[in-house]
C-alpha cells in the first residue's frame, strides 16, 4: 500500500502506462493479421513474421515474384499525432536494412529488395510501396 500521496500517484502511472502498453500490442498485433492477410489477397507469399534480429525485429517479410519486401506495420486509431507512417523513423528505416542484410547473410537469393510500409487506420490499409526510397 502507498504511503504517501507521490507513491500513489507512481503506483496509478504505471498502471496506466501497463494497461496503455498492453492495449498498445494488442492493438498492432491486430494490425499486422491484417496486413498479412491483405498481402496474401494479393498474391504475396509470407516468408516470415516478426523476424527477430540483432536489430530489431522486421513485422513482415514477403515475397510476390522476384520482390523481397521488409514491411513495417503501423496501426492507429487516430492520426491525432499525423499519418501511421510518419511514425517510421530514421533510426527504424536504418535498423531493417540491417535486418534485411542480417536475413539474407548465409543466403544465396537473386531478388529485388524493398521496404514498405502499410499503414492500417481505422478500417483501412494503405500500402506504400519502397516508402524508404521517398
Amino acid at each position: 500500500m502507498p504511503r504517501s500521496p507521490q507513491e500513489l500517484y507512481k503506483k496509478m502511472a504505471v498502471e496506466k502506462e501497463n494497461k496503455d502498453s498492453f492495449h498498445n500490442k494488442k492493438l498492432g498485433k491486430e494490425g499486422e493479421k491484417k496486413a498479412r492477410s491483405y498481402l496474401k489477397r494479393r498474391g504475396w507469399k509470407i516468408l516470415e513474421k516478426n523476424y527477430k534480429t540483432p536489430f530489431g525485429e522486421i513485422d513482415i517479410i514477403a515475397e510476390k515474384g522476384e520482390v523481397v519486401a521488409f514491411i513495417e506495420v503501423k496501426t492507429r486509431l487516430s492520426d491525432i499525432y499525423g499519418a501511421p507512417s510518419e511514425a517510421v523513423s530514421n533510426e527504424r528505416k536504418l535498423r531493417y536494412i540491417r535486418g534485411a542484410n542480417y536475413y539474407f547473410m548465409n543466403k544465396i537469393i537473386d531478388c529485388t529488395v524493398r521496404f514498405d510500409i502499410i499503414e492500417v487506420f481505422k478500417s483501412e490499409l494503405n500500402h506504400i510501396d519502397n516508402a524508404f526510397g521517398q
